[in-house]
């Protein structure tokens, strides 16, 4: 947990709450990203331009397969691994997918 809030030490009023069995990270009132339980971090990127961008970066998108064999995918991708060195582009690719939700 700490690897991500000094990742994203860039972004202000930067909070982070437990959640997935992980933790949320939020920029005051909006979540922008996860860590999951396993430790990857996934930012929020609905369907469009900024999520194409993720997926061209390396990210993947995150999926999982429901208690009746049927795959589902969550509006999260993984932070492409160039990322996760970098807290300041760590943070401008954050900053880009929270403009992304408006």
């Amino acid at each position: 947990m700490a690897f991500a809030r000094d990742l994203f030490e860039n972004i202000p009023d930067l909070t982070t709450r437990r959640m997935f069995g992980g933790m949320g990270i939020y920029c005051g009132a909006q979540i922008f990203a996860l860590q999951l339980s396993d430790g990857r971090l996934m930012l929020k990127a609905a369907k469009g331009p900024f999520a194409d961008r993720i997926k061209a970066l390396g990210g993947e998108e995150w999926t999982y397969t429901r208690k009746n064999g049927a795959a589902a995918s969550m509006p999260y991708w993984t932070l492409p691994d160039s990322y996760l060195d970098d807290p300041e582009e760590a943070s401008a690719l954050a900053r880009e997918a929270m403009a992304a939700l408006g």
